[in-house]
């Protein structure tokens, strides 16, 4: 069952740009850190929105981990400790479930003090199991534990979510 089309994908990307935008005003720099590829993709989504409504320098990244053994693999970032430092980061996934990637996605960052730290999911599902809140969600749904949810967003003139 499709849950979100291409349009509605589209507002709320756009949504979800402009609360970043205000809620980091006094920064220089927002850093969108995509947990893999579709996370890391949604990140270039409003990345892509983000420079069309602001001057503000825009700095993607990629955390690598393996959401089914976090503990097994290294989690892993593309930026250095410094380029991290003080900034205002946005962990971006594309659904967050139990929170559990989130939470081991924020190791990358615990060596250092970055300014802020936030989250921002298109779908956030409400079967959390970690101490996860998340800051810009574009869909909240309440479903069942069975209940899966997909989000296709990697053919831009095609994406979906949708529930299985």
């Amino acid at each position: 069952m499709q849950v979100l089309n291409q349009y509605q994908i589209h507002e709320k990307i756009i949504r979800l740009s402009y609360e970043i935008l205000e809620n980091n005003l006094e920064e220089d720099t927002i850093i969108l850190a995509g947990i893999n590829n579709n996370g890391f993709r949604f990140a270039e989504l409003l990345g892509n929105s983000l420079k069309s409504i602001t001057n503000k320098k825009i700095v993607l990244s990629r955390i690598r981990l393996n959401p089914a053994k976090p503990l097994g693999t290294p989690v892993e970032t593309n930026l250095s400790q410094t380029d991290i430092e003080d900034k205002a980061i946005i962990v971006v996934d594309d659904v967050a479930n139990t929170g559990r990637t989130i939470f081991y996605a924020f190791k990358v960052y615990m060596d250092v003090i970055p300014k802020k730290l936030e989250v921002a999911v298109l779908v956030d599902r409400k079967h959390k199991l970690f101490p996860i809140k998340v800051d810009y969600v574009g869909l909240s749904l309440a479903t069942t534990v069975q209940e899966h949810i997909k989000a296709d967003l990697q053919n831009a003139g095609n994406m979906t979510v949708s529930m299985e």
